[in-house]
Protein backbone atom coordinates (compact mmCIF):
# COMPACT_ATOMS: atom_id res chain seq x y z
CA UNK A 1 0.00 0.00 0.00
CA UNK A 2 1.48 3.76 -0.75
CA UNK A 3 2.40 5.99 1.89
CA UNK A 4 0.75 9.49 2.18
CA UNK A 5 1.61 12.30 0.19
CA UNK A 6 0.37 16.13 -0.28
CA UNK A 7 -0.40 16.96 -4.25
CA UNK A 8 -2.32 18.95 -6.19
CA UNK A 9 -5.31 16.70 -7.49
CA UNK A 10 -6.76 17.29 -11.47
CA UNK A 11 -8.20 20.71 -11.09
CA UNK A 12 -8.04 21.66 -7.70
CA UNK A 13 -6.21 21.85 -4.84
CA UNK A 14 -7.29 18.97 -2.45
CA UNK A 15 -5.11 17.16 -0.66
CA UNK A 16 -4.12 13.70 -2.16
CA UNK A 17 -2.93 11.45 0.81
CA UNK A 18 -2.25 8.31 -1.37
CA UNK A 19 -0.20 8.15 -4.10
CA UNK A 20 -0.83 5.55 -6.90
CA UNK A 21 0.03 1.96 -6.21
CA UNK A 22 3.50 0.57 -7.81
CA UNK A 23 4.11 -2.16 -5.80
CA UNK A 24 2.35 -5.89 -7.07
CA UNK A 25 -0.56 -7.09 -4.88
CA UNK A 26 -0.11 -10.55 -3.04
CA UNK A 27 -2.13 -13.92 -3.85
CA UNK A 28 -4.07 -13.46 -0.91
CA UNK A 29 -5.31 -10.29 -1.76
CA UNK A 30 -6.31 -11.79 -5.09
CA UNK A 31 -7.80 -14.79 -3.90
CA UNK A 32 -9.53 -12.97 -0.81
CA UNK A 33 -11.15 -10.41 -3.95
CA UNK A 34 -11.86 -13.38 -6.49
CA UNK A 35 -13.77 -15.46 -3.69
CA UNK A 36 -15.86 -13.21 -2.43
CA UNK A 37 -16.99 -11.12 -5.38
CA UNK A 38 -17.87 -14.93 -6.72
CA UNK A 39 -20.34 -15.89 -3.75
CA UNK A 40 -21.64 -11.92 -3.53
CA UNK A 41 -22.74 -12.77 -7.01
CA UNK A 42 -24.27 -15.73 -6.32
CA UNK A 43 -26.40 -14.57 -3.48
CA UNK A 44 -27.47 -11.02 -5.43
CA UNK A 45 -27.74 -12.16 -9.05
CA UNK A 46 -30.01 -15.39 -8.06
CA UNK A 47 -32.72 -13.66 -7.14
CA UNK A 48 -31.87 -10.46 -9.54
CA UNK A 49 -32.18 -12.97 -12.77
CA UNK A 50 -34.69 -15.23 -11.99
CA UNK A 51 -35.97 -15.18 -8.18
CA UNK A 52 -37.60 -11.84 -8.77
CA UNK A 53 -39.22 -12.97 -12.46
CA UNK A 54 -40.56 -16.64 -10.09
CA UNK A 55 -41.82 -14.59 -6.93
CA UNK A 56 -43.56 -11.95 -9.56
CA UNK A 57 -45.68 -15.18 -11.08
CA UNK A 58 -46.19 -16.47 -7.23
CA UNK A 59 -47.95 -13.08 -6.82
CA UNK A 60 -49.69 -11.36 -9.54
CA UNK A 61 -51.61 -12.45 -12.75
CA UNK A 62 -49.82 -13.65 -15.60
CA UNK A 63 -50.96 -10.87 -17.62
CA UNK A 64 -49.35 -8.77 -15.48
CA UNK A 65 -46.21 -10.05 -14.92
CA UNK A 66 -44.08 -7.88 -17.31
CA UNK A 67 -45.11 -4.86 -15.57
CA UNK A 68 -44.74 -6.17 -12.09
CA UNK A 69 -41.20 -7.47 -13.17
CA UNK A 70 -40.28 -3.89 -14.22
CA UNK A 71 -41.31 -2.31 -11.44
CA UNK A 72 -39.53 -3.87 -9.23
CA UNK A 73 -35.78 -4.30 -11.10
CA UNK A 74 -36.26 -0.49 -12.14
CA UNK A 75 -37.00 0.75 -8.35
CA UNK A 76 -34.38 -1.58 -7.23
CA UNK A 77 -31.80 -0.30 -10.09
CA UNK A 78 -32.71 3.62 -8.81
CA UNK A 79 -31.92 2.73 -5.30
CA UNK A 80 -28.58 0.87 -6.70
CA UNK A 81 -27.34 4.15 -8.26
CA UNK A 82 -27.95 6.32 -4.93
CA UNK A 83 -25.94 3.35 -2.79
CA UNK A 84 -23.11 3.05 -4.82
CA UNK A 85 -22.57 6.69 -5.13
CA UNK A 86 -23.12 8.02 -1.58
CA UNK A 87 -21.32 4.76 0.11
CA UNK A 88 -18.61 5.15 -1.95
CA UNK A 89 -18.03 8.77 -1.46
CA UNK A 90 -18.37 8.11 2.56
CA UNK A 91 -16.07 4.78 2.41
CA UNK A 92 -13.13 7.66 0.71
CA UNK A 93 -14.29 9.24 4.12
CA UNK A 94 -14.00 6.98 6.90
CA UNK A 95 -11.69 7.33 9.38
CA UNK A 96 -12.54 3.86 11.20
CA UNK A 97 -9.78 1.94 13.10
CA UNK A 98 -10.88 -0.90 10.60
CA UNK A 99 -10.05 1.48 7.56
CA UNK A 100 -11.93 2.84 4.74
CA UNK A 101 -13.13 0.17 2.82
CA UNK A 102 -14.08 -3.01 5.53
CA UNK A 103 -17.10 -1.20 7.87
CA UNK A 104 -19.04 -0.89 4.75
CA UNK A 105 -17.96 -4.42 2.85
CA UNK A 106 -19.03 -6.45 5.60
CA UNK A 107 -22.07 -3.53 6.80
CA UNK A 108 -23.93 -3.69 3.63
CA UNK A 109 -24.06 -7.59 2.41
CA UNK A 110 -25.26 -8.07 5.82
CA UNK A 111 -27.96 -5.26 5.05
CA UNK A 112 -28.67 -7.09 1.54
CA UNK A 113 -29.12 -10.45 3.57
CA UNK A 114 -31.99 -8.80 5.81
CA UNK A 115 -33.69 -7.17 2.79
CA UNK A 116 -33.43 -10.53 1.02
CA UNK A 117 -35.16 -12.18 3.55
CA UNK A 118 -38.15 -9.73 3.70
CA UNK A 119 -38.74 -9.92 -0.23
CA UNK A 120 -38.44 -14.06 0.53
CA UNK A 121 -41.83 -13.98 2.78
CA UNK A 122 -43.28 -10.60 0.91
CA UNK A 123 -46.94 -10.95 -0.57
CA UNK A 124 -47.31 -8.27 -2.90
CA UNK A 125 -45.17 -6.32 -5.48
CA UNK A 126 -45.11 -3.36 -3.02
CA UNK A 127 -42.89 -5.71 -0.02
CA UNK A 128 -41.32 -7.04 -2.96
CA UNK A 129 -40.28 -4.03 -4.32
CA UNK A 130 -39.51 -2.42 -1.01
CA UNK A 131 -37.32 -5.46 -0.29
CA UNK A 132 -35.07 -5.46 -3.81
CA UNK A 133 -34.84 -1.20 -3.24
CA UNK A 134 -33.58 -1.87 0.15
CA UNK A 135 -30.96 -5.25 -1.15
CA UNK A 136 -30.07 -3.16 -3.62
CA UNK A 137 -29.12 -0.12 -1.54
CA UNK A 138 -27.22 -2.63 0.95
CA UNK A 139 -25.43 -4.79 -1.73
CA UNK A 140 -23.99 -1.02 -3.04
CA UNK A 141 -23.08 -0.09 0.32
CA UNK A 142 -20.72 -3.05 -0.57
CA UNK A 143 -19.62 -3.43 -4.30
CA UNK A 144 -18.75 0.63 -4.00
CA UNK A 145 -15.60 0.06 -1.67
CA UNK A 146 -14.79 -3.60 -2.65
CA UNK A 147 -14.19 -2.38 -6.36
CA UNK A 148 -12.11 0.89 -5.27
CA UNK A 149 -9.69 -1.45 -3.42
CA UNK A 150 -8.46 -2.58 -6.96
CA UNK A 151 -7.96 1.85 -7.02
CA UNK A 152 -6.05 1.42 -3.45
CA UNK A 153 -3.80 -1.72 -3.98
CA UNK A 154 -3.44 -2.51 -7.69
CA UNK A 155 -0.77 -1.14 -9.43
CA UNK A 156 -1.43 -0.21 -13.25
CA UNK A 157 0.76 -3.53 -15.24
CA UNK A 158 -1.51 -5.35 -13.08
CA UNK A 159 -5.09 -4.13 -13.28
CA UNK A 160 -6.07 -6.13 -16.91
CA UNK A 161 -5.01 -9.59 -14.95
CA UNK A 162 -6.50 -8.51 -12.06
CA UNK A 163 -9.91 -7.29 -13.53
CA UNK A 164 -10.45 -9.77 -15.57
CA UNK A 165 -10.65 -11.74 -12.73
CA UNK A 166 -12.95 -9.91 -11.04
CA UNK A 167 -15.26 -9.68 -14.18
CA UNK A 168 -14.79 -14.20 -14.68
CA UNK A 169 -15.71 -14.21 -10.51
CA UNK A 170 -19.05 -12.01 -11.54
CA UNK A 171 -19.93 -14.04 -14.01
CA UNK A 172 -19.44 -17.40 -12.76
CA UNK A 173 -21.50 -15.73 -9.55
CA UNK A 174 -24.17 -15.05 -12.27
CA UNK A 175 -24.15 -18.99 -13.45
CA UNK A 176 -24.08 -20.12 -9.64
CA UNK A 177 -26.96 -17.75 -8.80
CA UNK A 178 -28.73 -19.21 -12.12
CA UNK A 179 -28.32 -22.40 -10.41
CA UNK A 180 -29.45 -21.76 -6.84
CA UNK A 181 -32.71 -20.32 -8.30
CA UNK A 182 -33.60 -23.26 -10.30
CA UNK A 183 -33.03 -26.19 -7.54
CA UNK A 184 -34.72 -23.91 -4.61
CA UNK A 185 -37.52 -22.18 -7.22
CA UNK A 186 -40.16 -23.82 -5.13
CA UNK A 187 -38.29 -22.69 -1.86
CA UNK A 188 -37.91 -18.70 -2.11
CA UNK A 189 -36.37 -18.58 1.60
CA UNK A 190 -33.27 -20.54 0.76
CA UNK A 191 -33.08 -19.32 -2.90
CA UNK A 192 -33.12 -15.62 -1.55
CA UNK A 193 -31.49 -15.94 1.61
CA UNK A 194 -29.42 -19.02 2.14
CA UNK A 195 -26.53 -17.59 -0.32
CA UNK A 196 -26.28 -14.64 0.71
CA UNK A 197 -25.69 -15.90 4.54
CA UNK A 198 -22.36 -16.98 2.94
CA UNK A 199 -21.49 -14.11 1.26
CA UNK A 200 -21.27 -12.73 4.92
CA UNK A 201 -18.45 -15.44 5.72
CA UNK A 202 -16.82 -14.49 2.30
CA UNK A 203 -16.52 -10.47 2.53
CA UNK A 204 -15.93 -10.96 6.50
CA UNK A 205 -12.96 -13.10 5.08
CA UNK A 206 -11.85 -10.71 2.60
CA UNK A 207 -12.03 -7.82 4.92
CA UNK A 208 -9.58 -9.73 7.25
CA UNK A 209 -7.36 -10.32 4.05
CA UNK A 210 -7.23 -6.20 2.74
CA UNK A 211 -4.38 -4.23 3.52
CA UNK A 212 -6.42 -1.75 4.41
CA UNK A 213 -6.13 2.02 4.13
CA UNK A 214 -6.59 4.39 6.80
CA UNK A 215 -6.86 8.37 6.35
CA UNK A 216 -4.46 9.93 8.84
CA UNK A 217 -6.69 12.93 10.20
CA UNK A 218 -10.43 13.56 9.48
CA UNK A 219 -11.50 14.82 6.26
CA UNK A 220 -13.27 18.68 6.22
CA UNK A 221 -16.99 18.59 6.94
CA UNK A 222 -18.45 18.49 3.38
CA UNK A 223 -20.69 21.57 2.28
CA UNK A 224 -24.54 20.84 0.45
CA UNK A 225 -22.80 21.73 -2.69
CA UNK A 226 -20.23 19.58 -2.34
CA UNK A 227 -22.52 16.01 -1.26
CA UNK A 228 -24.57 17.16 -4.76
CA UNK A 229 -20.92 16.74 -6.53
CA UNK A 230 -20.62 13.22 -5.50
CA UNK A 231 -22.71 12.21 -8.67
CA UNK A 232 -20.75 14.66 -10.82
CA UNK A 233 -17.41 14.44 -12.44
CA UNK A 234 -17.42 17.41 -15.13
CA UNK A 235 -17.11 15.65 -18.56
CA UNK A 236 -14.96 18.65 -20.08
CA UNK A 237 -12.70 18.37 -17.44
CA UNK A 238 -12.29 14.59 -17.60
CA UNK A 239 -13.72 13.64 -20.84
CA UNK A 240 -12.12 10.23 -21.26
CA UNK A 241 -14.20 9.39 -17.89
CA UNK A 242 -17.29 10.51 -19.59
CA UNK A 243 -15.95 8.62 -22.76
CA UNK A 244 -15.91 5.60 -20.47
CA UNK A 245 -18.83 5.76 -18.89
CA UNK A 246 -21.42 6.19 -21.66
CA UNK A 247 -19.71 3.04 -23.04
CA UNK A 248 -20.35 1.12 -19.72
CA UNK A 249 -23.55 2.91 -19.86
CA UNK A 250 -25.16 1.57 -23.35
CA UNK A 251 -23.49 -2.04 -23.21
CA UNK A 252 -25.10 -2.09 -19.57
CA UNK A 253 -28.64 -0.48 -21.44
CA UNK A 254 -28.59 -3.36 -24.25
CA UNK A 255 -27.93 -6.18 -21.62
CA UNK A 256 -30.64 -5.46 -19.29
CA UNK A 257 -32.99 -4.78 -22.09
CA UNK A 258 -32.74 -8.59 -22.88
CA UNK A 259 -31.61 -10.46 -19.36
CA UNK A 260 -34.11 -8.72 -17.24
CA UNK A 261 -37.29 -10.45 -19.72
CA UNK A 262 -35.22 -13.43 -20.84
CA UNK A 263 -37.41 -16.16 -18.76
CA UNK A 264 -40.27 -14.40 -20.39
CA UNK A 265 -38.60 -14.38 -23.83
CA UNK A 266 -37.91 -18.51 -23.20
CA UNK A 267 -41.67 -18.74 -22.47
CA UNK A 268 -43.47 -16.67 -25.06
CA UNK A 269 -40.99 -16.88 -28.21
CA UNK A 270 -39.97 -20.43 -27.36
CA UNK A 271 -42.74 -21.93 -26.27
CA UNK A 272 -40.98 -23.32 -23.06
CA UNK A 273 -43.15 -24.28 -19.79
CA UNK A 274 -43.02 -22.13 -16.57
CA UNK A 275 -41.40 -25.28 -15.28
CA UNK A 276 -38.77 -25.83 -17.79
CA UNK A 277 -37.74 -21.96 -18.69
CA UNK A 278 -35.35 -21.95 -15.90
CA UNK A 279 -33.01 -24.78 -16.56
CA UNK A 280 -33.01 -23.05 -19.97
CA UNK A 281 -31.94 -19.85 -18.61
CA UNK A 282 -29.50 -21.45 -16.36
CA UNK A 283 -27.82 -23.82 -19.42
CA UNK A 284 -27.88 -20.88 -21.39
CA UNK A 285 -25.88 -18.85 -18.70
CA UNK A 286 -23.72 -21.87 -18.43
CA UNK A 287 -22.43 -21.76 -22.31
CA UNK A 288 -22.00 -17.69 -21.89
CA UNK A 289 -19.94 -18.33 -18.78
CA UNK A 290 -17.85 -20.89 -20.46
CA UNK A 291 -16.93 -18.81 -23.40
CA UNK A 292 -16.12 -15.90 -21.26
CA UNK A 293 -13.77 -17.64 -18.90
CA UNK A 294 -12.11 -18.36 -21.63
CA UNK A 295 -12.13 -14.90 -23.58
CA UNK A 296 -11.78 -12.97 -20.50
CA UNK A 297 -8.58 -14.42 -18.89
CA UNK A 298 -6.73 -14.05 -22.24
CA UNK A 299 -7.82 -10.51 -23.16
CA UNK A 300 -7.12 -8.95 -19.45
CA UNK A 301 -3.47 -10.42 -19.90
CA UNK A 302 -3.21 -9.36 -23.60
CA UNK A 303 -4.38 -5.55 -22.33
CA UNK A 304 -1.69 -5.81 -19.66
CA UNK A 305 1.24 -6.85 -22.41
CA UNK A 306 0.28 -4.70 -24.93
CA UNK A 307 -0.78 -1.66 -22.73
CA UNK A 308 -3.84 -1.53 -25.32
CA UNK A 309 -7.15 -1.70 -24.30
CA UNK A 310 -9.62 0.69 -26.73
CA UNK A 311 -9.70 -1.39 -29.20
CA UNK A 312 -10.66 -4.86 -26.78
CA UNK A 313 -13.67 -2.80 -25.38
CA UNK A 314 -14.83 -1.49 -28.53
CA UNK A 315 -14.70 -4.26 -30.80
CA UNK A 316 -16.33 -6.61 -27.79
CA UNK A 317 -18.79 -4.24 -27.49
CA UNK A 318 -19.71 -4.59 -31.07
CA UNK A 319 -19.73 -8.41 -31.41
CA UNK A 320 -22.10 -8.30 -28.17
CA UNK A 321 -24.61 -6.35 -30.47
CA UNK A 322 -24.47 -8.15 -33.13
CA UNK A 323 -25.26 -11.46 -30.74
CA UNK A 324 -28.23 -9.57 -29.22
CA UNK A 325 -29.77 -8.63 -32.39
CA UNK A 326 -29.69 -12.36 -33.76
CA UNK A 327 -31.67 -12.90 -30.67
CA UNK A 328 -34.51 -11.72 -32.58
CA UNK A 329 -34.03 -14.72 -35.52
CA UNK A 330 -33.87 -17.39 -32.68
CA UNK A 331 -36.37 -20.27 -33.11
CA UNK A 332 -34.86 -23.22 -31.19
CA UNK A 333 -33.24 -24.09 -27.28
CA UNK A 334 -30.24 -25.08 -30.01
CA UNK A 335 -29.96 -21.82 -31.32
CA UNK A 336 -30.54 -20.27 -28.15
CA UNK A 337 -27.47 -21.43 -26.39
CA UNK A 338 -24.92 -20.67 -30.16
CA UNK A 339 -25.86 -17.02 -29.29
CA UNK A 340 -25.45 -17.29 -25.68
CA UNK A 341 -21.95 -18.85 -26.12
CA UNK A 342 -21.19 -15.65 -29.03
CA UNK A 343 -22.16 -12.96 -26.50
CA UNK A 344 -20.40 -14.64 -23.89
CA UNK A 345 -17.13 -14.81 -25.56
CA UNK A 346 -17.68 -10.95 -26.49
CA UNK A 347 -18.22 -9.98 -22.91
CA UNK A 348 -15.45 -11.87 -21.91
CA UNK A 349 -13.34 -9.93 -23.65
CA UNK A 350 -15.28 -6.62 -22.04
CA UNK A 351 -15.19 -7.53 -18.85
CA UNK A 352 -11.41 -8.53 -19.25
CA UNK A 353 -10.78 -4.95 -20.27
CA UNK A 354 -13.21 -2.77 -19.30
CA UNK A 355 -12.50 -2.00 -15.67
CA UNK A 356 -8.85 -1.42 -16.25
CA UNK A 357 -9.39 1.07 -18.69
CA UNK A 358 -11.49 2.94 -16.48
CA UNK A 359 -9.52 2.83 -12.79
CA UNK A 360 -6.70 3.72 -15.81
CA UNK A 361 -9.04 6.65 -16.43
CA UNK A 362 -9.95 7.78 -12.70
CA UNK A 363 -9.12 11.60 -12.09
CA UNK A 364 -7.94 11.47 -8.67
CA UNK A 365 -7.13 7.69 -6.55
CA UNK A 366 -7.93 9.47 -2.85
CA UNK A 367 -11.65 9.63 -4.36
CA UNK A 368 -11.78 6.57 -5.98
CA UNK A 369 -14.47 5.57 -3.80
CA UNK A 370 -16.97 8.11 -5.48
CA UNK A 371 -15.57 7.88 -8.58
CA UNK A 372 -15.81 4.52 -8.97
CA UNK A 373 -19.53 5.29 -7.38
CA UNK A 374 -20.28 8.00 -10.00
CA UNK A 375 -18.84 5.35 -12.79
CA UNK A 376 -21.32 2.94 -11.65
CA UNK A 377 -24.66 4.96 -11.69
CA UNK A 378 -23.10 3.60 -15.79
CA UNK A 379 -23.85 0.51 -13.94
CA UNK A 380 -27.01 0.87 -11.88
CA UNK A 381 -29.07 3.70 -14.20
CA UNK A 382 -29.81 1.38 -17.16
CA UNK A 383 -31.07 -1.09 -15.08
CA UNK A 384 -33.70 1.01 -13.92
CA UNK A 385 -34.26 2.11 -17.84
CA UNK A 386 -34.19 -0.99 -18.95
CA UNK A 387 -37.02 -2.54 -17.43
CA UNK A 388 -39.11 -0.18 -18.58
CA UNK A 389 -37.96 0.26 -21.67
CA UNK A 390 -38.35 -2.89 -22.52
CA UNK A 391 -41.63 -3.24 -20.98
CA UNK A 392 -42.60 -0.16 -23.61
CA UNK A 393 -41.02 -2.00 -26.39
CA UNK A 394 -42.61 -5.21 -25.77
CA UNK A 395 -45.74 -3.55 -25.61
CA UNK A 396 -45.65 -2.05 -29.34
CA UNK A 397 -48.10 -3.28 -31.98
CA UNK A 398 -48.03 -6.42 -29.53
CA UNK A 399 -51.45 -7.00 -27.38
CA UNK A 400 -49.69 -9.53 -25.05
CA UNK A 401 -46.74 -7.66 -24.81
CA UNK A 402 -43.83 -9.79 -26.94
CA UNK A 403 -42.70 -7.65 -29.77
CA UNK A 404 -39.36 -9.23 -28.61
CA UNK A 405 -37.21 -8.60 -32.07
CA UNK A 406 -38.56 -4.20 -31.34
CA UNK A 407 -36.52 -5.02 -27.87
CA UNK A 408 -33.74 -6.87 -29.17
CA UNK A 409 -32.64 -4.63 -32.17
CA UNK A 410 -33.05 -1.63 -29.72
CA UNK A 411 -30.58 -3.54 -27.54
CA UNK A 412 -28.35 -4.10 -30.43
CA UNK A 413 -28.09 -0.37 -31.63
CA UNK A 414 -27.76 0.64 -28.07
CA UNK A 415 -24.69 -1.79 -28.03
CA UNK A 416 -22.95 -0.49 -31.31
CA UNK A 417 -23.06 3.30 -30.00
CA UNK A 418 -20.92 1.90 -26.55
CA UNK A 419 -18.87 0.45 -29.16
CA UNK A 420 -18.40 3.83 -30.78
CA UNK A 421 -18.01 6.22 -28.13
CA UNK A 422 -14.84 4.14 -26.31
CA UNK A 423 -12.87 5.72 -29.60
CA UNK A 424 -11.99 9.19 -28.91
CA UNK A 425 -10.75 7.89 -25.55
CA UNK A 426 -7.09 9.72 -25.54
CA UNK A 427 -5.48 8.46 -22.22
CA UNK A 428 -5.34 4.91 -22.74
CA UNK A 429 -4.25 3.29 -25.96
Amino acid sequence: MAGPRESDSNSNSERRWFAEPTAPVTWRYVTGLVVAQLVFYIALLGPAIVGIGIKVQQIVPDEQKTSALGTVAGFGALFAVVGNVVCGRLSDRTTSRFGRRRPWIVGGTIAMTLALLIMAVGSSVAVVTAGWCLAQLGANATLAPFVATIADQVPRLQRGSVSALLGIAQNVGVLGGTYVAQVFQHHVVIMFVGPAVLSIGAMLLFAIILPDQRLPVRPPRMSGREWVSTFWLNPRTHPDFAFAWWSRFLIVLATYMFTTFRLFFLQDRLNLTADAAPAAVTIGVLVYTIALIASGWVAGKISDRTGRRKFLVASSTLLFGVGTVALAHVRTVGQFYLVEALMGFAFGVYVGVDLALVVDVLPNPDDSGKDLGVFNIANALPQTAAPLIGAALLSVGSPTNQNYPLLLYCAGAAALLGALVVLPIKKVR
